[in-house]
């Protein structure tokens, strides 16, 4: 007892020091840099694709120029000219700014008591008309914590657990509202199959054949509320059905505005979202997929992106037969992936995305795919690739900034700037 209540109180001595390490500088009480910023890196990765679609070459002694929050040139030093008033920051390593995406950091907080842990609503079982939007939280000190480590995108809302959970949007690391933050305020609607969904005591679902029944039905009451509403337009004596939240979200989902993100590990759970996908005609994202890699020929036919579960997701229950190699080997076939931090029920609920990609990267995916998968491959999916993912003229000012190799255990994020401005700095 006396080992718990010591291993406890460190702690409770570490987790502040961690949110800490992550706070802006004007939280600090630095000013904010305004104008012009230089960023000189030994190695930058610009994670550009040529015309061939391969990665561009890093580049040795590069300069990335931002103005008024947009990268304004970015080459070699010798081919960049540093204006004078230049605020001039130096690094090892520059990359993009790194994604995340699949989140549900800002709806849970890092204390896990009830007033931060907005991630989940337990009530019903489905509900798509809950808005990721209206519970995030801009200055949950969970963000810092992920933004010290180069994270400055999150794709973010509802958690796996629920047949439908709610919806997700996506946000930038920074601001302290929502509104400030927002890039995308509507992204997925959050799904999910097998045993993280099933319900107990007699509640529905209690088994995966009461999932998908439940699922069917409700994309077919969807489709019969539409129907009414056009034929209220189309005949002025009828009235039209009162509005009904969920069902409009779901109508997004069937005219393939909005991408279903179903959570599925197992063999049975994963192609049980094929099989929807392909009744429906729906755009879907597997989240998670644990065992996908015995489905890439059918996630190639099916156009199905793939947020990969993180690389070290801990090996048990739905997600036992995980591997390692997975993200490597979904890569080499073609298939569109990212890496998301994802959820898991214990403190803090996320992980840091750049170490996931870097154990990715030790089990062969390689390094420039492995970066790819929370730069450039992410913003692709994400479908914000005009604005962030990777350094390129008249994109956002999004970078990460190392005193070594990313994916090194010893390297450190040494600065995280955001539309230009440093937000986090370990040497200013």
């Amino acid at each position: 007892m006396n080992f718990l209540k010591t291993f406890v109180f460190m702690l409770l001595l570490l987790v502040p020091a961690a949110g800490c390490a992550g706070m802006s500088l004007q939280e600090k009480g630095i000013p904010k840099i305004e104008g012009l910023i230089a960023v000189r890196g030994q190695t930058v990765h610009t994670m550009a694709r040529q015309t061939d679609g391969s990665w561009a070459e890093p580049i040795t002694n590069g300069v990335v120029l931002v103005r008024d929050g947009k990268v304004v040139a970015v080459g070699p030093a010798s081919s960049v000219e540093i204006p004078a008033n230049a605020h001039v920051i130096e690094a090892a390593v520059v990359t993009p700014g790194l994604i995340d995406a699949h989140s549900v950091v800002g709806l849970s907080g890092w204390l896990n008591y009830d007033h931060d842990q907005d991630q989940l609503e337990r009530s019903a079982p489905m509900q798509p008309e809950l808005d990721a939007l209206d519970a995030y939280n801009a200055r949950e000190p969970l963000i810092e914590w992920v933004r010290s480590f180069g994270v400055t995108i999150l794709h973010t809302g509802h958690a796996p657990g629920q047949l439908i959970s709610g919806q997700t949007f996506i946000v930038k690391t920074r601001g302290d509202n929502v509104d400030a933050a927002v890039l995308k305020p509507k992204m997925m609607v959050a799904c999910t199959l097998g045993s993280a969904a099933l319900r107990k005591e007699g509640q529905s679902p209690g088994t995966r054949a009461k999932q998908m029944a439940m699922l069917r039905q409700e994309f077919i009451r969807a489709r019969a509320y539409e129907e009414k509403i056009a034929a209220a337009q189309a005949d002025p004596e009828k009235d039209p059905p009162a509005r009904d939240l969920a069902k409009e979200v779901l109508l997004r989902v069937l005219s393939g505005e909005t991408p279903l993100m179903i959570s599925a590990h197992t063999s049975v759970d994963i192609q049980n979202a094929l099989r929807l996908q392909k009744e429906l005609g729906i755009q879907v994202v597997l989240e998670g997929g644990s065992e996908c890699y015995d489905f890439i020929d059918a996630l190639l036919e099916q156009k199905i992106q793939v947020i990969i579960h993180p690389t070290m997701m801990r090996a048990s229950g739905a997600g036992k037969n995980s591997s390692m190699e997975t993200a490597g080997k979904l890569v080499a076939a073609g298939v569109p992936v990212a890496m998301g931090s994802g959820y898991e029920s214990y403190v803090p609920k996320t992980r840091v995305v750049l170490w996931e990609a870097a154990i990715a990267c030790a089990y062969g995916c390689p390094f420039s795919d492995a970066l790819g998968l929370i730069t450039a491959s992410a913003a692709q999916l994400l479908g914000i690739s005009d604005r962030v993912g990777s350094l390129e003229v008249g994109k956002d000012g999004d970078m990460a900034l190392y005193d070594g190799d990313p994916f090194e255990y010893t390297t450190h994020c040494i600065g995280t700037v955001i539309d230009g401005d440093v937000v986090s700095d370990l040497v200013r």
